[in-house]
């Protein structure tokens, strides 16, 4: 009866733990937590690749920028919008011409008056003036804030 009594007092720990209820919410590691509370991020930018004894197609070997661009010109979208501004007018500090970029190349106006003049354009500067044919540009930045500042990198 006493061995018996022993086994018991052994087994009983061990019978608790097992029968314990769940805590309310589990420890997970810190890279799971983020990713589950991410909810859906951007598209990966990585191809399927190409099937063994296939001849891989840009589709599904391009990566990165490549693969953007490709995917945007799939949908009939110029991704980087590299196409010239329209300028119909001459912009004036009550009216300038708003710009997207930090940086424009000013032609003159009328278009191509004269050679292309770099005018950098920043948000603390309110505008940016061409110094030869006067016209006015101010910024229009459509991204975040933190993206405002190229000067500041980490």
């Amino acid at each position: 009866m006493a061995a018996a009594l022993r086994n018991l007092r052994t087994a009983l720990p061990a019978l608790r733990r097992s029968v314990a209820p769940a805590p309310a919410f589990a420890a997970r590691a810190f890279s799971v937590s983020a990713a589950r509370s991410a909810g859906h991020g951007p598209p990966q930018l990585l191809g399927p690749g190409a099937k063994a004894g296939e001849v891989p197609s840009d589709e599904s070997q391009s990566t990165g920028l490549e693969r953007f661009e490709l995917l945007g010109k799939l949908e009939g979208v110029d991704v980087f919008d590299m196409n010239p501004l329209e300028v119909t007018r001459l912009g004036t500090t009550e009216d300038p011409i708003p710009i997207y970029s930090l940086a424009i190349g000013c032609t003159g106006y009328p278009v191509d008056s004269h050679d292309t003049i770099w005018i950098n354009v920043t948000h603390e500067k309110k505008h940016g003036k061409c110094p030869e044919c006067g016209s006015v540009y101010t910024l229009n930045y459509q991204g975040s804030e933190a993206n405002l500042n190229p000067g500041h990198h980490h």
